[in-house]
């Protein structure tokens, strides 16, 4: 018997489950060519805003089916640009619908997996952990309940998982937002019975945000298209190619090819510099110790983190 989706979607408004078998169904409807067209990833979207009772498996073919579709949709591959994640964020809110964890984890696993995604993208995820753990409801997990003013090891794992993530603000690296973030989530949860990995996470990311370094940049997506073209153009050799290309000066393009890139001593001196907290650093460092008045515990334990790895002991 074939797959009928009004059908299908007509029994899930009535009430009826989504089995196992439903979803093996599913997979089979929406990948007979290899892609996740727009058209069949909101239709997904309807199915799950539907869904009162689905199988373990219906999470991960929507997460899967969904990630694909974001990521794979368009040349070059693994890049969101703007308004893909606007259309993603608008599709999990749309009719004022709140998040919940496997539209929060289909976000997290597409910052995982792109190559270059717009701040917005992961800045709305990170909101949605903040006010689960500030209000004690929200997205964060489906088994067990939420504590306000409390990180269980649950956000814990998210926060770590969005804030190292290659896609999205900082690529690598802890931005400013992000640690603001963090540090109003310490602050917020203070005195709570936290995770036991919570610290370790807040003092490594803040460590990471003041001195890490990195000398990753991915791509804008239209450079990524002209080196995905230009790869893919088997019929000149690469200055004809160059040529084609708008505004490329070829001479300075040949050049180019031949230059050396950095010495070891120079990225040596790249990663020992970006290693030493600035003054620019130690002020909101120290401005946001100051704050309250008094030290904490993650605070202690984030400047002995500092001056073990840097070497540096920063007055506060």
């Amino acid at each position: 018997m074939s797959f009928s989706f009004s059908d299908f979607s007509a029994a899930l408004k009535a009430g009826a489950p989504v089995t196992a078998e439903d979803v093996l169904a599913l997979r089979r409807w929406v990948w007979p060519d290899g892609v996740v067209s727009e058209s069949e990833a909101e239709a997904l979207f309807a199915l799950n805003r539907q869904a009162r009772d689905a199988a373990p498996e219906w999470d991960e073919f929507f997460v899967e089916a969904i990630s694909e579709h974001v990521l794979d949709a368009a040349e070059p591959h693994s890049y969101v640009d703007d308004p893909t994640a606007a259309w993603l964020i608008g599709e999990i809110e749309r009719g004022g619908a709140a998040a919940g964890p496997v539209e929060l984890e289909l976000v997290v696993k597409i910052l995982e997996k792109a190559l270059n995604a717009p701040a917005s993208l992961k800045a709305w995820a990170l909101r949605e952990v903040e006010t689960a753990v500030l209000t004690g409801e929200g997205a964060t997990r489906r088994d067990g309940p939420l504590r306000p003013g409390v990180i269980d090891e649950a956000e814990v794992k998210l926060l770590r998982r969005l804030v190292f993530a290659g896609g999205g603000d900082g690529a690598l690296v802890v931005s400013d937002d992000e640690a603001e973030l963090l540090w109003r989530l310490k602050e917020a949860t203070l005195h709570a019975d936290n995770g036991p990995g919570w610290k370790a996470l807040f003092v490594q990311a803040i460590g990471n945000h003041l001195m890490a370094w990195s000398g990753y940049k991915p791509l804008e997506r239209v450079e990524a298209a002209r080196l995905e073209t230009f790869m893919n153009d088997r019929h000149s050799n690469i200055l004809g190619f160059l040529g084609r290309m708008r505004d490329v000066d070829v001479a300075g393009a040949e050049d180019a090819l031949h230059e050396d890139g950095p010495s070891a001593a120079e990225h040596d001196a790249s990663v020992a510099a970006a290693q030493a907290v600035t003054p620019v650093e130690q002020d909101w460092l120290q401005s946001h110790i100051a704050a309250d008045g008094a030290r904490d515990p993650y605070e202690e334990a984030l400047l002995a983190f500092i001056a073990e790895e840097s070497g540096q002991r920063l007055q506060s």
